[in-house]
């Protein structure tokens, strides 16, 4: 499940829970706290993938990178906060995700892509190449547009669904409940 690729290992923090049926290749690094759900593959094998801490990776999503070529010089890396929460099936591919994000099942978001902290993406979302998520906002639809600005129970929900994975991962990996 985590495997080194050209002598580069990942490093996984303190604390975290990896699927036995997920994968984590290569040039990725995962914060304390984290954890990543069954199926999901972490593919840091031509740039590195940066998760923060509290980050929760649910079922079936893949996160990727992109490689230095003719088309993308210098590659791009992926990059994900704190406390961020991906929903079940989520691709993450050469992107920047900011801290206290809540991506939404299904969502797509695409190289060089940017969500700012306190982004709320709907179900099934996909941010273009490139494109500017502003903090602070709920954005849905194919290609992603804002919808309104997050309430304050919205945004206290953000800390909360990551907070909940750190409690579930911990019951996963026999920890007593807090």
């Amino acid at each position: 499940m985590i495997r080194e690729f050209e002598g580069i290992t990942p490093r996984i923090g303190n604390n975290v829970f990896i699927d036995d049926s997920a994968v984590v290749i290569g040039d990725v690094s995962i914060g304390d706290d984290s954890s990543v759900w069954p199926c999901t593959v972490i593919r840091g094998d031509v740039e590195r993938i940066r998760i923060g801490a509290a980050t929760n990776i649910q079922d079936n999503s893949v996160l990727h990178v992109t490689h230095d070529g003719p088309y993308s010089r210098g590659g791009q890396g992926l990059v994900i906060g704190d406390q961020v929460t991906v929903g079940h099936r989520v691709i993450l591919h050469a992107c920047e995700i900011g801290h206290r994000c809540l991506i939404g099942m299904g969502a797509i978001i695409m190289d060089k892509a940017v969500l700012e902290p306190e982004v709320f993406l709907a179900a099934g979302t996909l941010v273009s190449p490139g494109k500017v998520l502003e903090s602070g906002y709920l954005y849905r639809g194919s290609p992603a547009r804002q919808v309104r600005k997050l309430t304050a129970e919205e945004r206290s929900n953000l800390t909360y669904s990551a907070e909940h994975y750190v409690r579930v991962k911990n019951r996963h990996m026999g920890r007593p409940a807090e």
